[in-house]
């Protein structure tokens, strides 16, 4: 008996890194699936991962989209019945590492609403069905950058912030049905999002930075986080809610340097 048997998930931002890794760490321990991405050629190399005989569901959307966020959440529960585990992790960099007085409205409306009002969008609709099954797991990606200075540009590091307390508004308005939400806050870790920080590093022979301020010395993987986003999503953590959960090498215990800001 594996730890999701019988279990319907759905993840968000499943086309790469993070995602891609929680879906095949969820297929894996048995979970039926419904995967989401905004990028197609990237939902399908994640299905084309997925172990033989998973049983999956695929949607190709923007997160911050209602009606579609919607139809999403009804596709899954008209096809499996039921919905028990959401992973919401969907996110963009946006690109934006300006200061305080260059700051661009633009820019910021874009990270919001994906970063965000994709997590608010999803956990509205699937926290429906779960309340009338009274029982679910939400488990919300977040970020270091969310819980201090030094990880992130200034919109991106705010919309983090934002899920956190989303991550703990949520699991009270939940957990008296039995419906836990909790999120995990990933240091650096080589995905699509941190791509420009890889890039940086290799180009300019500085590989042995990558990670050296965590206190483990080392950068993370996606399975890392996978892993620990697979425990808060199973009945192993189900007296765990509204927890943030750094998952950082060690980075948040000691004091960032001024000027580390990526």
């Amino acid at each position: 008996m594996q730890r999701f048997d019988n279990k319907i998930a759905l993840i968000t931002g499943a086309g790469s890194g993070i995602g891609r890794a929680t879906a095949k760490r969820l297929a894996s321990e048995g979970a039926k699936l419904m995967l989401v991405d905004r990028n197609a050629e990237g939902l399908q190399e994640t299905l084309n991962e997925l172990p033989a005989g998973t049983e999956v569901q695929h949607r190709t959307l923007d997160v911050s989209e209602e009606a579609a966020v919607e139809q999403c959440v009804a596709d899954t529960i008209s096809h499996y019945g039921s919905l028990d585990v959401l992973c919401n992790n969907a996110g963009i960099a946006g690109g934006d590492y300006s200061g305080a007085p260059e700051q661009s409205l633009e820019t910021w409306q874009k990270i919001i609403s994906v970063n965000l009002y994709g997590v608010m969008l999803f956990t509205k609709y699937a926290s429906q069905q779960m309340l009338k099954q009274g029982q679910g797991a939400i488990v919300n990606t977040a970020s270091v950058a969310g819980i201090r200075s030094g990880a992130g540009g200034n919109a991106y590091s705010a919309s983090k912030a934002g899920v956190i307390n989303f991550t703990m508004t949520s699991a009270c308005d939940l957990g008296g049905s039995n419906i836990r939400v909790n999120a995990v806050c990933p240091g650096l870790i080589e995905t699509g999002i941190t791509k420009r920080v890889f890039d940086y590093a290799r180009e300019n022979n500085k590989q042995d930075k990558l990670g050296s301020r965590c206190e483990l010395r080392r950068y993370g993987h996606p399975e890392e986080i996978a892993s620990v986003i697979a425990f808060l999503a199973s009945d192993d953590a189900s007296y765990v809610t509204g927890q943030a959960l750094a998952v950082d090498g060690g980075n948040t215990a000691s004091l960032n340097l001024p000027g580390m800001k990526f």
